[in-house]
């Protein structure tokens, strides 16, 4: 991933510290994307395609904290590397313990702030990497019958095919078809694999 392919989200209310971080980032080679504030941010939410945000913690309207938090609900994989001139410990505990990459205290220099937007880059792709998978098992199952899906939701909590054709009313044999279509619709050749896949997307909670 080049740097051209990122943008760089920059929610800060101080103007000249937006346009002095924008010269810099383009310098880079990154894209940039300014907001003022937390709420122009969220009017126009960012999509997730590959970038970071880097996020004042103090503004007006939302803090950093807020917004983080508004994000996270509405699922967003970018990381956010926050930046702020009133940092404590507990603030940054509180940011690095909700998911932000990085906590740094302005003013920064330019090499520390460019290594930290490279590590929530990389940290991005992982991010993409992982739910680019949890997309590809999801659609896997939901390609399963309703049978198929009761069958691989008893199959995967250790129940054996007697058990299952006596819980679902019909056959060992019936059930042992069941199972052997859905080891193939999930392409996986063993029950540790199917566990794997039913944890990975929660279906294993009480």
């Amino acid at each position: 991933m080049s740097n051209a392919q990122s943008v760089i989200h920059v929610v800060d209310d101080d103007e000249s510290f937006r346009n002095a971080v924008t010269r810099l980032l383009r310098a880079a080679g990154y894209q940039v994307a300014l907001y003022e504030s937390g709420d122009r941010l969220l009017a126009n939410p960012p999509g997730n395609g590959p970038g970071c945000i880097l996020l004042d913690m103090r503004m007006s309207g939302l803090s950093g904290l807020d917004l983080q938090d508004r994000l996270s609900k509405l699922d967003s994989i970018l990381p956010i590397v926050f930046l702020t001139g009133y940092g404590s410990i507990p603030m940054s505990v509180q940011a690095i313990k909700a998911g932000a990459e990085d906590f740094l205290s302005k003013p920064v220099s330019k090499a520390t702030l460019l290594e930290a937007v490279e590590r929530a880059l990389m940290r991005y792709q992982e991010r993409r990497q992982q739910r680019d998978r949890l997309d590809e098992l999801r659609a896997l199952v939901s390609a399963l019958t309703r049978r198929e899906r009761e069958v691989f939701a008893l199959v995967v909590r250790g129940k054996l095919n007697k058990q299952i054709a006596h819980e679902l009313g019909t056959s060992e044999r019936t059930i042992k078809a069941h199972r052997h279509v859905v080891m193939e619709k999930l392409k996986v050749h063993s029950l540790a694999e199917a566990v794997s896949i039913a944890e990975r997307l929660g279906l294993l909670a009480p």
